[in-house]
């Protein structure tokens, strides 16, 4: 089968195989990142063939993170060093946005991070994300391909920042 490359921040390629979500996984890191995660460090891509084509293990567990191999860990996870941010990105045809109840697994699961997560819900068009507006959390960012310099906030005091996380 013919694979997708996929160039990382920094510079390091990987391939993500064809189909699924992985092109607008291409997209996001290839836009996304270069627009909104200046400097970031990719730090996990779950590709739809192969759920650890990129994973830095180490990276993760220094910042407190452990995940589970079995667990739903979002699609794209970018570290900014400079603000000590974790970018949690999902791209949402796989299984839907970032809504209240992921928001709530998402916050559990890096409860331990010692940066801030920041989550964003990726759609390949701003029309497809029109479908999924009545679902998507709060204090969540979305962000459409087919727009790549402009996100979407819902709400919160902050844009693009991470929140505390305690309930």
């Amino acid at each position: 089968m013919r694979r997708i490359p996929v160039v990382l921040p920094g510079g390091r390629e990987v391939t993500l195989s064809p189909g699924g979500q992985n092109e607008l996984l291409d997209v996001m890191i290839r836009d996304f990142c270069s627009y909104f995660t200046p400097g970031g460090v990719v730090l996990y891509v779950g590709d739809a063939g192969d759920k650890w084509s990129a994973f830095e293990e180490k990276a993760l567990t220094d910042l407190g993170v452990v995940l589970d191999p079995h667990g739903k860990i979002p699609d794209l996870i970018v570290y900014m060093p400079d603000k000590n941010w974790l970018v949690l990105l999902e791209a949402a045809p796989k299984h839907g946005p970032i809504d209240a109840k992921r928001h709530a697994e998402l916050r559990t699961l890096f409860a331990g991070s010692t940066a801030g997560p920041v989550f964003v819900t990726c759609f390949p068009t701003r029309q497809n994300a029109r479908k999924y507006l009545h679902q998507i959390a709060w204090e969540t960012e979305v962000w459409c391909a087919d727009n790549p310099t402009h996100m979407i906030h819902f709400n919160g005091e902050r844009f693009l920042g991470p929140y505390p996380l305690e309930t």
